[in-house]
């Protein structure tokens, strides 16, 4: 949706440049951005399945602004993690001429972001459409103090605004590290690898002769190669769903996201099986943890031979599958 986007172009209000650079941060897949011009447009997106959306439709894009990119305007769609969203408006302020669209909607904290950019600047007056609300305020305004002084630090790994678990381990990757046998074989593969925790438990094993961490999240995967700082390991920008690997594989482990925003789909969950189960060698194991509400038991047993549960708590649990079935061509 962008109809607020829409109403804030046509209205005139928000002065959209005849030429020069606009920047769009963070778009996803159901923006219409018809409202501007394609030909001006840069995408910043680090998701991949979006980044390569917008890509097919023929858009110039890339997952992180330049640091010396000069814009004639900025459009900033705020995602829902906080300090991410306020990141993104200083770094457009930063480098825009012109005007810094912002739009979002309620659910995502525009109203919290609205009142913070009061405080410092003069936005526009809010135009408030289908739950939500889009402003604009000048380029150049000074909001250094929401740009992060240095890189997040978690017991020892390095995080970035608006990753997952950017303020700590995550729990049931913890769990799922401490599950995971001995001996997982040559190849591993970490889908969804984020920035790296399960990653670098995996490379404590010295019969791991490769890893290959497979991350759609740009920025999570930067994070990746500082914390996983290992010759064995390569690091590949892509959507594990759709990944294929460049070899066997002997074992995958995970944690798969299954939200997509506030909407719960365990569909994501289900396709990082089938993508295991694709990859791995005749004899190979999956080991994967996720909440215990969630119904993938059904989708292990379509996928390989075995399938047990290996441990957990009232929350989470472990997942171990062997043995993955060939689908008929």
């Amino acid at each position: 949706m962008s109809v607020r986007l829409s109403l804030a172009a046509q209205s005139g209000g928000f002065a959209v440049p005849s030429e020069g650079r606009i920047a769009v941060f963070h778009p996803r897949s159901d923006h219409d951005l018809s409202a501007l011009p394609k030909e001006q447009l840069l995408i910043v997106q680090p998701l991949r399945p979006d980044h390569d959306h917008f890509a097919a439709l023929g858009y110039a894009c890339t997952p992180a602004l330049e640091a010396d990119e000069a814009l004639a305007a900025a459009v900033v769609f705020i995602p829902r993690a906080k300090a991410l969203a306020r990141m993104l408006i200083a770094q457009a302020a930063a480098a825009t001429q012109g005007q810094v669209l912002i739009d979002g909607a309620k659910t995502e904290g525009i109203d919290s972001v609205l009142k913070d950019l009061r405080k410092r600047c003069e936005p526009s007056v809010p135009v408030s459409k289908a739950h939500g609300k889009v402003f604009w305020i000048d380029g150049g305004t000074d909001l250094s103090e929401w740009l992060p002084a240095e890189p997040q630090q978690v017991e020892g790994f390095t995080t970035a605004p608006g990753v997952f678990s950017a303020d700590g381990i995550d729990p049931a990757s913890r769990m799922l590290a401490a599950a995971l046998p001995q001996k997982l074989g040559r190849c591993v593969a970490d889908l969804g690898a984020g920035w790296g925790y399960l990653s670098a438990e995996v490379l404590k094993r010295e019969s791991v002769e490769e890893l290959h961490l497979a991350e759609a999240d740009y920025h999570a995967l930067a994070c990746a190669r500082q914390n996983v700082a290992d010759s064995r390991a390569q690091f590949h920008w892509a959507d594990a769903r759709t990944w294929k690997a460049p070899g066997t594989v002997n074992t995958v482990v995970m944690n798969p996201p299954f939200h997509t925003g506030r909407t719960a789909e365990p569909s994501l969950g289900q396709a990082f099986i089938g993508a295991a189960a694709a990859m791995l060698a005749p004899s190979g194991s999956l080991w994967m943890v996720a909440n215990r509400h969630l119904p993938y038991e059904v989708a292990l047993g379509e996928r390989f031979a075995q399938v047990r549960e290996e441990g957990g708590d009232n929350r989470f649990k472990i997942l171990h599958a062997a043995r993955p079935k060939r689908r008929r061509k």
